[in-house]
């Protein structure tokens, strides 16, 4: 086949202890999946069927890299969350049965331009300019499951410059990993290579230039991003 300019590579994250990377297809990210960051963002915390949305898989940022302050925004956020790495694709799965679909788990910080977001909110637009921007999507290496086993409970936490600003249980999520897969899979096709940011628990808020933002799930160690001025990035 031939094409007008060299395609792209394909974007992929570190796995840990592996010299291959995973090839990401997709990212889905669930929205408001613990009670009291829906209630912070002024959001009804009842357990209502969860929701998507998507960043491009050119989104990824590894661990330890910097990510420039992005433009438009003035109201830049992290998100500290546990992230899936699908392995089995399929339709349809049913919870009892996910599980057997996940490759592994990671560490992510689903970066976002908050004000962007809430503008779009406001007016029941969507809501790709405050997420699906260059580089929102920071992504630890990959730990597979069939060394780590699967995560169902763990502490997971952000720290701004060492301040903590997020704590709290992924067992605490309103939808837990099962659930998700199945809501997902009911909708989509997923499939070898996607990823799945899981939501972010209470406590998310700014960052500026010269910050170092850390992310931290138990079992999965930590994942650090630095965040410069456009100009010296």
């Amino acid at each position: 086949m031939t094409f007008l300019f060299p395609p792209r590579e394909t974007p992929g994250v570190a796995i840990s202890g592996e010299t291959a990377r995973f090839p990401v297809r997709r990212i889905f990210c669930v929205g408001r999946n613990y009670r009291e960051h829906a209630k912070e963002m002024g959001s009804n915390p009842d357990r209502d069927p969860p929701f998507f949305f998507t960043k491009p898989a050119d989104a990824l940022v590894g661990d330890n890299e910097t990510v420039a302050y992005p433009l438009l925004t003035k109201n830049f956020h992290y998100e500290g969350e546990l992230v899936l790495a699908i392995g089995k694709g399929g339709t349809a799965i049913p919870a009892s049965d996910a599980l057997d679909h996940v490759y592994g788990y990671a560490i992510g910080n689903d970066l976002t331009r908050r004000d962007l977001q809430l503008a779009a909110r406001e007016k029941g637009r969507p809501w790709d300019w405050g997420k699906a921007f260059d580089r929102s999507a920071v992504c630890a290496p990959i730990h597979p499951a069939a060394r780590i086993g699967h995560l169902s409970k763990g502490t997971l936490q952000t720290r701004v410059n060492d301040q903590v600003k997020q704590s709290a249980d992924i067992a605490d999520m309103i939808w837990n990993v099962p659930d998700i897969i199945a809501f997902l899979s009911a909708s989509i096709a997923i499939a070898p290579g996607d990823l799945v940011y899981t939501g972010t628990p209470a406590g998310v808020g700014p960052l500026v230039p010269g910050d170092v933002c850390t992310v931290s799930v138990e079992g999965l160690g930590t994942l650090t991003t630095r965040i410069a001025t456009r100009e010296s990035a």
